[in-house]
């Protein structure tokens, strides 16, 4: 049993039974015995029934729950292979595991799959983990041997959690291989046959977008013939599959070389580099001057907003971007608009892109409501869990 537990406040219980994982400090009457930040606590309704067992972490979100029920499970080494098979399962029955044609896809999706604070992406023969609490990070020897008992033919365990864990709860924490090593040669991954280069130990996130994935094959339907803008592009994903697909010419933006760079290796992999270009330049500062150039542009931009207090600017932020892309794009283009910030809903983003076609004073219909794919699936009981959402508008 957890050595710690937490008494809530009467009435504050609700939202655990309805399996809602966070438990908010405010919401706490009392902590009894000596727990440490990341260690598993049990969590006690205010009459002292057993609500579940969770990681205790100091700050807002005081717990974050792994199981729920006077029967909860502990975090130790059966619980973690149960998680991930549960995952792994729900991933073949995608068919997402096993398959020349796709190597790539997230194993663990933190509440969505009952793991909160973990994120578990696979590269081929490679899994990235990436701990984003005190309690995943404390867990990573017990995930790292769970990896290898489930998931079929796993050379290495890579760990990337030193740019994500809080640092007070990891002094020191350094990426690296939790199990096997780097095979030393470029990683080329496939995602629907298209083929792309992954720095998974120093790029960004886990190396690759892969959340994008069912959108870049939406876009692929309609970038046959036309000239595609391609702008934040990190390592040019929504670019390779345009090519691929025919596209005139596509040009990709982002302020970042090592970006551009990586853009532009995956680009050569197509065999299509002829037709592609790629600047390291703000996208504000490129999208000034290219009116009617491009009749399919994407706005994929980093999250503008992490918390409550900045969601009013993030929209304020979506709209300007919107309003510049909206105006430079030929009549009868294509935006492919996106926003990846957890706090702004579907509903606010839809409103900030209406605005924004308003002040750029052009017609647009909306052709597709966008998300993320299956392999980053939202609890029921989590709806947070839900940050990534886009429109497809054809403007006029």
């Amino acid at each position: 049993m957890p050595s710690a537990t937490i008494t809530l406040k009467p009435g504050k219980d609700q939202s655990l039974r309805r399996r809602h994982p966070w438990v908010f400090s405010g919401a706490i009457a009392r902590l009894q015995g000596e727990v440490v930040e990341g260690e598993a606590v049990m969590v006690l309704a205010h009459g002292g029934e057993v609500l579940g067992v969770g990681h205790y972490a100091p700050g807002s979100i005081a717990v974050r729950m792994l199981d729920f029920g006077p029967d909860a499970q502990l975090p130790e080494a059966a619980f973690w292979e149960d998680k991930l098979r549960n995952a792994y399962q729900l991933r073949q029955s995608l068919g997402l595991t096993g398959q020349g044609n796709t190597n790539v896809y997230r194993l663990a999706h933190a509440e969505g799959d009952g793991l909160p604070g973990l994120i578990i992406d696979v590269y081929g023969d490679v899994a990235v983990v990436q701990a984003h609490s005190a309690g995943m990070y404390r867990a990573r020897p017990h995930i790292a041997a769970a990896l290898q008992a489930v998931v079929p033919g796993l050379r290495a365990v890579y760990d990337k959690s030193a740019e994500t864990v809080p640092a007070k709860a990891a002094p020191g924490a350094q990426n690296g291989y939790l199990f096997g090593q780097s095979s030393g040669q470029e990683h080329i991954v496939n995602e629907n046959g298209h083929r792309f280069a992954v720095d998974w130990e120093t790029g960004q996130k886990t190396g690759f977008f892969i959340d994008q994935r069912d959108n870049r094959s939406l876009l692929a339907r309609y970038a046959p013939g036309r000239r595609v803008l391609n702008t934040f592009c990190y390592t040019g994903g929504f670019s390779v599959y345009a090519l691929e697909a025919g596209a005139e010419l596509v040009h990709s933006v982002d302020s970042s070389k090592k970006a551009i760079e990586l853009t532009e290796r995956n680009a050569e992999l197509t065999q299509h580099a002829n037709r592609h270009e790629a600047y390291a330049q703000d996208v504000f500062t490129f999208l000034k001057d290219r009116h009617n150039q491009y009749d399919l542009i994407v706005l994929d931009p980093p999250a503008f907003a992490k918390h409550l207090s900045a969601r009013h600017n993030a929209l304020m932020g979506y709209k300007r971007l919107n309003v510049a892309g909206i105006r430079q794009i030929a009549p009868g283009g294509l935006l492919f608009t996106f926003s990846c910030s957890q706090v702004v809903s579907m509903e606010l983003f839809e409103g900030a892109i209406m605005a924004a076609a308003i002040e750029a004073g052009r017609p647009a219909r909306i052709l597709h409501r966008l998300t993320q794919p299956a392999d980053h699936p939202v609890s029921l009981f989590h709806p947070e869990g839900e940050y990534l959402k886009g429109l497809v508008l054809a403007v006029e």
